[in-house]
C-alpha cells in the first residue's frame, strides 16, 4: 500500500506573520504546530493546524498564496516542470531548513511550490 501520509499543503503570506499566528488561533482555532524564528524573533515559517489538516506560513506579500506539494525526487520534479513549459518563479534550491525546491506557476498563473519537506504528522 501507498504511503497515506498528506503531501499537500496550503501556504499563504501575511503583512505580519506574527500577529496571523496569534489570530487565527483566537479567532478560527487554529493550533501552533511549529514556528521557525529569525534571530530578532520574527515568525519565518510557522505551521497551524485544525484536526488533522496542515496550513503553511510565513511573512510576504498577503495576496501571495498558493500549494505547497511534497515530492521524492524535487531535481526530477523541476526538470519535468520546465520541460512542459512551467513558468519557474523561484529556481531550484537547497533551504536552510533542509528542503529542496523549487516555485512555479502554472498555466492560469496560480503559484505551485515543490519540494522535499514535509511537515512530520502529530507534533
Amino acid at each position: 500500500m501507498a504511503d497515506q501520509t498528506p503531501n499537500i499543503y496550503p501556504f499563504m503570506r501575511f503583512a505580519d506573520a506574527d500577529a496571523a499566528l496569534e489570530w487565527l488561533s483566537r479567532a478560527f482555532g487554529f493550533e501552533e504546530r511549529v514556528a521557525y524564528r529569525s534571530e530578532e524573533g520574527v515568525v519565518e515559517h510557522a505551521e497551524i493546524s485544525l484536526g488533522p489538516g496542515i496550513v503553511m506560513f510565513g511573512p510576504g506579500d498577503p495576496a501571495s498564496q498558493g500549494v505547497y506539494v511534497a515530492v521524492e525526487d524535487a531535481d526530477a520534479h523541476y526538470e519535468r516542470a520546465k520541460a512542459a513549459g512551467a513558468e519557474i518563479v523561484r529556481e531550484l534550491e537547497d533551504t536552510d531548513y533542509g528542503s529542496r525546491e523549487y516555485t512555479a506557476r502554472d498555466l492560469e498563473g496560480h503559484v505551485w511550490s515543490f519540494g522535499t519537506y514535509r511537515p512530520e504528522a502529530g507534533t
